[in-house]
C-alpha cells in the first residue's frame, strides 16, 4: 500500500541529502552533479549520483522553470546570493532535478493537507539536490563503482544539519493526518518507530537508511559539529504549521496541526457529590429529618398519651360526628356505591352459585377459545426488539444505517490467555527487554495453529453445502486479494509459521527475530515492509492490525491508549474474525451456518498452554434461548411448590376423620387452573391481535396473576368459611351473600391493578409496553374467572361437603359427623396475639418510628442504584460467555466504532458545503471532522477515541495525487478508452489521466470534477502507487444517487471513528450521551446562517440501541410508577365509596414498598433497568392487594373508634392476606435462588422476596397502625344502612323461628 510512498519519500531524502545547501556569497562547490549509475549497495537498484568537486552549473530554461515553481526558497537564495535571473547554476542537472520533482511528489502527497509542512519538508529536498553549496554541509563519505556503468557514484553521504531545523521540519508535519486509517502520515514515513515513537532525527535518519530497502545510498546525519570543524550546518528558518507560509496562503488545519486548533469551549463541570461537613450530604440531611420526625411524633404521642391517661390515648375515640346525625353528600354518595356493588354481586354470585355447571362449561369455552390464540404467538428474543421501542431515536437511526450502509459487520472473537507460559527476554540495541507471556513463541505457533484451522477448516452447512470461513468473510481488497481481514498479532507474520520462524543476526551480532519483527509492527502497524525480516507489517489480507485491536491486558485497568501504550505487557491476544453483515436476513444464513460450528468446535476445544475466550455473532441470542429452556425445571418447581400450599391451606381441618372431606385441594387446584387460564387466555388475545410476547412475560405474570387471584381466592374461601350460613338462606344465597361481601374489594384490587398495567403500556420501552398489556388483560380475566368459575366450584365443593363426599374421590363418602365450626389457627392468632399486640400503646409509636427510619435510610441511597444491565447478567451461570463478558472487560483495549453518519443534502461539489465537513485547509473551525478532532482530545470525557476518518479529505488528497507538474509517478485517477475506471495498478490497459480541474488553492478538484470522479475514488482499491484509494476504507461509507434535477449527488455517508474502552453500563451510556452532543454540535454548525434546518448529523455505534434507555431511566421509571399510582388512586376513590382518605392512605403505603424496594435493590447490588422497572410496575400491583383489602375492611368497619375499626380490619383481612399472598409466594421464591441465570437471581428472586417481604411487612404492620392514628373516619350512611339491614335480618329470622316446629 505504501512502498511507492517509501520509495519516492526516501529516495527524495536520500537525494536531497545528498545536494546541501547555504554557502557564502562567495561561492560554493558542489559535491555531485548529474546520475552515473546503479547503486551496488541498494536494494532497490536505485539510481545513484555522480561525485563532482566543482563550481555549480547554469540550468537551462526548463529546468530553471521547474525549479523555479518547486523550489521558489531556493531559487529566492540563489538570486540573493548575486547569481542573475536568466542565469541559475546548481549542482543538479535536469535529469536529477526531475528525479528529485517526481520523488518529492510521493512525499507531498501524503503530507499536501498541511501547507507549511509542505514548505518546511520541501526545504531540505531542495537544498540538498540543487544547492550551490552542498560542500558547507555535505560531504561523500564512500564512492563506489555502479553496477551498469562502472562509473563512480556515492554510496555513503554525510550531511551536517542542526537538530533545530531536523525537529522544527517534523514538528510542523508530525500531526498531518490520514484519515483513511485514523493515522498519522508519520505512521508511514517513519518506518518501524510509526507515529507514537517517531522524532525528528529518527524520521530523518530512516529515511536516509538505506536499510529500509527504498533509499538509493546511505545518508549519515551529523547534528553536532567538532571544534576543528570546517562545515557549515544546515539549517533554515521554520514556519510553524499554525501560521501561514505567505498573505496568500494558509496555515494548516486543526486535524493536521494541533496548534490551529480553536481552543474548545470548557467541558461541563463534572458532577460533584452532595457532601455536608465530609459525609454523604442526602444520607445527612435524612438523618436529620428522622431525627426531627421521630422527636416530634414521640414527643406528640407521650404528651397525647399522659394528658389521656387512657389505656388506648386519646386517639381511641370517636372517629367523627354522632352517628345520629344527617350525613353528608359525599357519605351517601359512597353508601349507595357501596350498596349498588353489594347488592349486584350478591345476585352474581346467587346465579353463578346456582348453576354452577352451566358457569363452569360457558367460561371453559370462552377461555378455550381465547387460549387458542396461542397458535398465532411470536416470542420476540431479538434484544433489539426487546430494549428499543421503534419509534425511539436510536431504532429509527438504527435501521436508517442498516438500510442505507448495511449493519456493521459480524464479529467472531477469540480472547486467549497464556497458561503455564514465561515471559520473554529480548536483546534489543536499548538492552535487554521483558515481554509479556504472550509473546513466548511456542505459545504464538499454538495460537496459530488454532486460528489457521479455524480459518481453514472449520465449516457449516446450508443446505448440504460446506460453508467456510472464506464464504462469508470481509475482504476489503477483493478482488486483488481475497483473504479474510483478521485482527491478530499472526497477521504481522501474514500467518505463516515460516515466517514467525525467520531469524538472522545483524551487523552488531544482535539476533533479529520474530521479537523485532513485531516490536517494529506495534510501532508501526501500517508498515509495507519491514527490512529487518525483510516481510511486512500488512495482514495477509492487505491491511493493518493495529495492536490495540489485537493485543489485551496491558492497559492495568485504565480506558484511555495513551501516546505509548506498553503493549509489550500485554497478557492476552486477541483475534477477530471479521464476516459480512446484511440488511436482508437471508443473506446471513451461510454466517449463521458457519458461526454454529464454529462456536461447537471452540466449545470442545482445549489446550493445556491456551486459557480462551470465546463468542460469535449469534452467541448472545443462542444463550438468551437457552436460558428460556435451562430454568423451566426451576419454574416449575417454583409453581408447583405455591400450587401444592394453596391446594392444602384452603381446607379447614378439625378432626382426622373428616380430614379428606374437609379438604380443599380440588377446590385449590380449580383456582389454580382458573390462575392459568387467565394468563392463557391473556396470551391468545394478543396472539390474536398480532402484539408480540417476550420471555419476561412468560416468566413474570403467571407469578403476578397467581399472587393477585390466590388472595382474593382466600379471601373468599375463608370469608365463607367464618360467615354461618342464615336459617333462612340456601347454599346459593349463603354464598352470594358471601360474594356481596368480598367481591367489591377484589373488584377494588383488580380494577387499580388491570388499568395500573393497562396505562402502564403507554411506556415507549417494548418490553415494560408489551408486559403491561399482557398483565392488564390477565388480571381483567382472572377476575371475571373469579367471581363466575370460582364462584360455582365453591358452590361445588360446599355441596359435596355438606354430603360429607371426599375430596378428589367425590364418589366416597365420608364420616357424617359434621365438623366442628372451629376458627383456623392463623385467624385465631391474629386476633387474639398479633392485633392486640401490634396495636398495643407501646407497639404502635415504635412501628411508625421504625418504619419512618426506614423510609429515610431508603430515600438517602435512591440516587445510588446502580442504571443498567451488565451483560454477564443476561447469560446463565453455566454459559461460555461469562468468561467471554469478563475477558472482554478485562482485556480489551478497544472501544465499539463510532459513526457519525450525514443524512444527506449537502452539495459537496460546493467549495463552501465542503468547508463544513473536511478537516483541511480552508475547512471551518466548527466544521464535521474539526470537532469530532477536537472531542477525542478529551477521550476521558467524550469517550471519542480518535480523529473521524474522512472520505471527502482522502477524495481530495486523492483526484491530485500524482497530478502535479512532472511527476513521475502514476496518478490515482485514469480512465479507460470506453469511460470505465482505470486502476494505477493496471498497467496493460490503454488509460487515460483524469481531466480534473483544480480550484484555485490548488488543494482541490472543481465542483464538475468533483462528482465527475467521486465513483472511481470509492472503487479505486489502495496500492502501492496509489495509498489514497477509497474502497477498502469508504466503500460503504458514501451513498451516491441522482438528485432531484437528475444528476449525481452525493447521499448518506459517514464518518468513522471509535469509542474509547467501555467496560460497565454506566460507560456505554454515557459515550452514546457524548456522541450525541457532539453531533448536535455539529448539526448545529452545518445549518447556520440557514432559515430552516437542512441537515442532520447523528451517532450510530452498534450498542446505541440497547442503552438509550438508561439515559432516561429515571424519567422512565418515575413516569410509569406515576401513572401507575395516579390510575391505582382514582380507581381506588371510585369503588371504596368515595373514601377519599382510605385510598391516599394506600397510595402512601405503596409509594413506601417502592422506595423501601429501591433501598432493597441499592444495598443488594441489583441494578435500574427494564427489568427492573417491570418488577417496580408489578411491585405497584401486587401491593394494591396486601393494602387494600385491609384499608377497605377498616373503611367498612361500624366500629366506634379507628383503633378498633383498624383492629377488627387486620383481624378480619390480615390472615387471607398473610395466607394467600405471603406464604404463597415465599415458597415459590425461595426456589428461584437456585436457578442457573444470573439474572433470575437477582432480578426475580431479590426483587420478588422483596415485594413480598415490604408488601407484607407494610400491609400487615405499618397500614393498620397508620390507620389507628389517621384513618378516615367512618361513613354515618354507611352505617345506619348496616343498622338497618340488621334489623331486618333479625325480623326475618323472628318470623323463621315462629314458623318453624318446635325440635325442628
Amino acid at each position: 500500500m505504501a512502498c511507492a510512498v517509501w520509495s519516492s519519500v526516501a529516495l527524495l531524502l536520500l537525494m536531497l541529502i545528498t545536494c546541501q545547501v547555504v554557502g557564502d556569497k562567495a561561492g560554493g562547490r558542489c559535491v555531485w552533479y548529474g546520475q552515473c549509475g546503479t547503486n551496488p549497495e541498494s536494494f532497490t537498484h536505485g539510481k545513484a549520483n555522480c561525485p563532482y568537486n566543482g563550481p555549480p552549473k547554469p540550468l537551462d530554461p526548463a529546468s530553471k522553470t521547474i525549479l523555479t515553481s518547486v523550489c521558489p526558497e531556493l531559487v529566492a537564495d540563489i538570486l540573493i546570493s548575486g547569481n542573475p535571473a536568466s542565469n541559475i547554476s546548481t549542482c543538479c542537472d535536469s535529469v536529477q532535478l526531475t528525479a528529485m520533482v517526481g520523488q518529492m511528489n510521493i512525499g507531498l502527497g501524503l503530507l499536501q493537507r498541511c501547507p507549511t509542512c509542505v514548505r518546511n519538508f520541501r526545504q531540505i529536498y531542495c537544498y540538498m539536490t540543487c544547492s550551490p553549496h552542498q560542500s558547507n554541509f555535505m560531504f561523500p563519505k564512500e564512492i563506489k563503482n555502479a553496477t551498469d556503468t562502472q562509473k563512480p557514484v556515492i554510496t555513503d553521504l554525510e550531511v551536517h544539519v542542526t537538530k533545530k531545523f531536523v525537529d522544527g521540519v517534523f514538528s510542523s508535519c508530525k500531526d498531518v493526518a490520514m484519515p483513511s486509517t485514523n493515522e498519522k502520515a508519520m505512521s508511514l514515513m517513519c518506518g518501524h518507530w510509526g507515529q507514537y515513537y517517531c522524532t525528528g532525527q529518527r524520521w530523518f535518519e530512516y529515511m536516509g537508511s538505506v536499510s529500509n530497502g527504498y533509499a538509493p545510498f546511505q545518508i549519515d546525519y551529523v547534528y553536532q559539529e567538532s571544534s576543528n570543524s570546517t562545515f557549515k550546518p544546515f539549517t533554515k528558518n521554520i514556519i510553524p504549521c499554525n501560521s501561514a507560509v505567505s498573505n496568500n496562503s494558509r496555515a494548516c488545519s486543526c486535524l493536521d496541526c494541533e496548534a490551529s486548533c480553536p481552543k474548545p469551549p470548557p467541558l461541563p463541570p463534572l458532577p460533584q457529590p452532595f457532601i455536608i461537613f465530609g459525609v454523604d450530604g442526602l444520607e445527612l440531611v435524612m438523618a436529620l429529618v428522622f431525627l426531627f420526625i421521630a422527636s416530634v411524633f414521640a414527643t406528640v404521642y407521650v404528651c397525647l398519651s399522659c394528658r389521656s391517661q387512657s389505656v388506648d390515648i386519646a386517639v381511641d375515640t370517636s372517629t367523627g360526628p354522632s352517628w345520629a346525625e344527617e350525613p353528608n353528600c359525599l357519605e351517601k354518595a359512597g353508601s349507595w356505591i357501596d350498596d349498588i356493588l353489594e347488592k349486584f354481586f350478591t345476585a352474581w354470585g346467587t346465579v353463578c352459585a346456582e348453576y354452577p355447571w352451566i358457569v363452569l362449561l360457558v367460561g371453559m369455552a370462552i377461555a378455550v377459545g381465547l387460549s387458542a390464540g396461542i397458535v398465532f404467538l411470536h416470542v420476540t428474543t431479538d434484544p433489539v426488539e426487546l430494549w428499543a421501542a421503534p419509534n425511539s431515536r436510536s431504532r429509527v437511526e438504527k435501521e436508517f444505517f442498516d438500510k442505507s450502509f448495511e449493519p456493521f459487520y459480524r464479529t467472531e472473537m477469540l480472547i486467549i490467555r497464556p497458561v503455564g507460559v514465561d515471559k520473554v527476554t529480548h536483546e534489543s540495541p536499548d538492552g535487554q527487554e521483558i515481554w509479556g507471556p504472550v509473546f513466548n513463541k511456542t505459545f504464538l505457533a499454538e495460537v496459530l495453529k488454532l486460528q489457521n484451522y479455524i480459518t481453514n477448516e472449520i465449516s457449516g452447512s446450508v443446505n448440504k453445502i460446506g460453508v467456510y470461513l472464506e464464504d462469508i468473510c470481509f475482504k476489503p481488497l477483493s478482488p486483488i486479494n481475497n483473504k479474510c481481514t483478521i485482527q491478530s498479532v499472526l497477521n504481522y507474520f501474514q500467518n505463516n509459521e515460516t515466517n514467525l520462524n525467520l531469524n538472522h543476526t545483524d551487523s552488531f551480532g544482535l539476533e533479529i527475530d520474530y521479537l523485532s519483527h513485531l516490536d517494529s509492527c506495534i510501532r508501526n502497524p501500517v508498515s509495507p515492509l519491514d527490512p529487518q525480516l525483510n516481510i511486512p507489517c500488512l495482514g495477509e489480507y492487505g491491511g493493518p492490525v493495529f495492536p490495540y485491536t489485537a493485543l489485551g491486558g496491558f492497559l492495568n485497568g485504565s480506558r484511555v491508549l495513551g501516546p505509548n501504550p506498553p503493549y509489550k505487557n500485554a497478557t492476552a491476544l486477541v483475534i477477530v474474525f471479521v464476516v459480512n453483515n446484511y440488511y436482508d436476513k437471508e443473506k446471513i444464513e451461510k454466517a449463521m451456518a458457519w458461526e454454529e460450528a464454529f462456536l461447537q468446535f471452540m466449545k470442545n476445544y482445549s489446550h493445556p498452554m491456551m486459557d480462551i475466550a470465546f463468542s460469535a455473532e449469534r452467541a448472545i441470542q443462542d444463550e438468551l434461548e437457552r436460558e428460556s429452556e435451562g430454568d423451566v425445571i426451576t419454574i416449575l418447581i417454583s409453581y408447583c411448590i405455591m400450587f401444592a400450599y394453596i391446594a392444602l391451606a384452603l381446607g379447614e381441618f378439625t378432626r382426622c376423620s373428616r380430614l379428606l372431606v374437609d379438604s380443599k385441594i380440588t377446590l385449590g387446584l380449580g383456582g389454580v387452573l382458573i390462575v392459568l387460564v387467565s394468563v392463557s387466555s391473556s396470551v391468545g388475545i394478543y396472539g390474536y391481535i398480532g402484539i408480540p410476547a417476550t420471555l419476561i412475560i412468560i416468566e413474570v405474570i403467571p407469578f403476578l396473576v397467581l399472587a393477585v387471584g390466590v388472595d382474593n381466592m382466600f379471601i373468599l374461601v375463608q370469608t365463607y368459611q367464618r360467615e354461618s350460613r342464615r336459617p333462612t338462606e340456601s347454599r346459593s344465597e349463603h354464598i352470594g351473600r358471601i360474594v356481596g361481601q368480598v367481591a367489591p374489594t377484589i373488584l377494588l384490587a383488580s380494577c387499580s391493578e388491570a388499568a395500573c398495567f393497562f396505562l402502564g403500556a403507554l411506556s415507549g420501552m417494548p418490553a415494560v409496553h408489551a408486559f403491561a398489556l399482557y398483565a392488564g388483560m390477565a388480571l381483567t380475566i382472572d377476575f371475571i374467572l373469579q367471581v363466575t368459575c370460582f364462584v360455582s366450584l365453591v358452590a361445588l365443593d360446599a355441596k359435596r361437603q355438606e354430603e360429607n363426599r371426599y375430596d378428589i374421590l367425590c364418589c366416597i363418602k365420608g364420616s357424617d359427623k359434621e365438623s366442628d365450626s372451629r376458627e383456623k389457627l392463623l385467624h385465631k392468632l391474629f386476633k387474639h396475639v398479633y392485633a392486640p399486640a401490634l396495636l398495643s400503646r407501646v407497639a404502635r409509636p415504635i412501628v411508625m418510628i421504625v418504619f419512618a427510619g426506614w423510609l429515610c435510610s431508603s430515600i438517602a441511597v435512591l440516587p445510588k442504584i446502580m442504571i443498567g444491565l451488565d451483560q454477564e447478567l443476561s447469560m446463565p451461570d453455566d454459559s461460555y460467555l461469562q468468561k467471554y463478558f469478563e475477558y472482554l472487560g478485562k482485556y480489551l483495549s478497544v472501544g465499539p466504532p463510532l459513526y457519525f453518519v450525514l443524512k444527506g443534502g449537502i452539495n459537496f461539489s460546493n467549495f463552501s458545503e465542503q468547508n463544513k465537513i473536511c478537516g483541511t485547509v480552508d475547512c471551518n473551525s466548527d466544521s464535521l471532522s474539526t470537532q469530532v478532532y477536537i472531542s477525542s482530545l478529551v477521550s476521558n470525557r467524550t469517550y471519542i477515541a480518535q480523529p473521524a476518518s474522512s472520505w471527502l479529505d482522502d477524495y481530495m488528497d486523492w483526484s491530485l495525487y500524482n497530478m502535479q507538474e512532472g511527476s513521475a509517478g502514476v496518478p490515482c485517477c485514469r480512465i479507460k478508452n470506453d469511460g470505465s475506471f482505470c486502476p494505477s495498478t493496471d498497467y496493460e490497459s490503454p488509460c487515460q489521466n483524469c481531466n480534473i480541474k483544480v480550484m484555485e488553492d490548488g488543494l482541490r478538484p472543481d465542483p464538475v470534477t468533483f462528482m465527475k470522479y467521486l465513483p472511481f475514488f470509492l472503487e479505486d482499491i489502495p496500492s502501492e502507487s496509489c495509498p489514497k484509494g477509497g474502497h477498502a476504507a469508504y466503500g460503504q461509507a458514501v451513498n451516491i444517487a441522482p438528485d432531484a434535477h437528475n444528476e449525481t449527488s452525493v447521499g448518506a455517508n459517514y464518518f468513522m471513528t471509535y469509542h474509547t474502552i467501555l467496560k460497565k453500563s454506566n460507560d456505554y451510556y454515557m459515550a452514546l450521551e457524548w456522541a450525541r452532543k457532539v453531533s448536535k454540535n455539529i448539526t448545529t454548525a452545518l445549518n447556520e446562517g440557514l432559515e430552516e434546518p437542512r441537515y442532520e448529523v447523528f451517532p450510530y455505534s452498534v450498542f446505541y440501541v440497547f442503552y438509550e434507555q438508561y439515559l432516561t431511566m429515571w424519567e422512565d421509571v418515575l413516569t410509569s410508577l406515576g401513572i401507575s399510582l395516579v390510575t391505582v388512586l382514582l380507581v381506588s376513590i371510585l369503588l371504596s365509596g368515595l373514601d377519599v382518605a382510605s385510598s391516599i392512605a394506600v397510595i402512601v403505603t405503596i409509594i413506601m414498598i417502592l422506595v423501601n424496594l429501591g433501598g432493597l435493590m441499592y444495598w443488594w447490588d441489583v441494578s435500574l433497568n427494564a427489568v427492573s422497572l417491570v418488577n417496580l410496575v408489578m411491585a405497584v400491583g401486587i401491593s394494591v392487594e396486601f393494602c387494600s383489602h385491609i384499608t377497605h375492611a377498616f373503611s367498612l368497619s361500624m366500629e366506634e373508634t379507628r383503633l378498633l375499626r383498624a383492629k377488627d380490619a387486620l383481624i378480619t383481612m390480615g390472615s387471607s392476606v398473610l395466607s394467600g399472598i405471603t406464604f404463597t409466594k415465599f415458597g415459590g421464591i425461595i426456589v428461584l435462588a437456585f436457578a442457573h441465570s444470573k439474572i433470575f437471581k437477582v432480578f426475580y428472586f431479590r426483587m420478588y422476596l422483596g415485594i413480598v417481604l415490604f408488601g407484607a411487612a407494610h400491609g400487615l404492620i405499618f397500614l393498620p397502625v397508620m390507620l389507628s392514628f389517621c384513618g378516615s373516619a367512618a361513613n354515618r350512611a354507611r352505617r345506619q344502612r348496616k343498622a338497618e339491614k340488621e334489623i331486618d335480618h333479625h325480623e326475618q329470622e323472628r318470623r323463621w323461628v315462629k314458623k318453624v316446629p318446635a325440635g325442628f
